[in-house]
């Protein structure tokens, strides 16, 4: 066993790019230094380089997510009621879409025979939607 990824206070969720030449990867120390990192997977998948910020996770902070196959991030998110669902980032790290919960997601999957279904664990419930593209295989 070899240590991927050694530079982050408290890392968290992670995902591979449908490629999987990109790892993403959550630190979440604290409140006002939340961020989703990505790295290049290189030497045969083997290691990873060139740390990068994605994306500011505030307000509020992500958790678990999974990549879709354009390469858009999908993100559990929580932060209050203005914050609370899903938040989906395209690959340049801007967001483009939000799915509002009324309380804080903590994981997201893609499932389904199309895998165009996307479930999102919540703190005291589970939800679905239908969504128009398809989760990554792997992911």
């Amino acid at each position: 066993m070899t240590i991927a990824v050694g530079d982050m206070k408290r890392p968290n969720g992670l995902a591979f790019s449908p490629d999987e030449k990109l790892l993403y990867v959550i630190d979440t120390p604290g409140p006002g230094q939340r961020t989703i990192q990505v790295y290049d997977v290189v030497d045969n998948g083997t290691a990873t380089a060139n740390r990068r910020e994605f994306n500011s996770a505030e307000p509020g902070g992500s958790d678990g997510m999974r990549v879709d196959t354009h390469g858009n991030l999908w993100c559990g998110w929580s932060g209050g009621e203005a914050e609370d669902g899903v938040a989906i980032f395209a690959p340049d790290g801007k967001m483009i879409g939000r799915i509002m919960l009324p309380e804080r997601c903590a994981n997201v999957c893609f499932g389904g025979r199309k895998r165009n279904r996307l479930f999102m664990a919540a703190g005291q419930s589970v939800y679905s939607v239908y969504v128009e593209t398809q989760g990554a295989v792997g992911g």
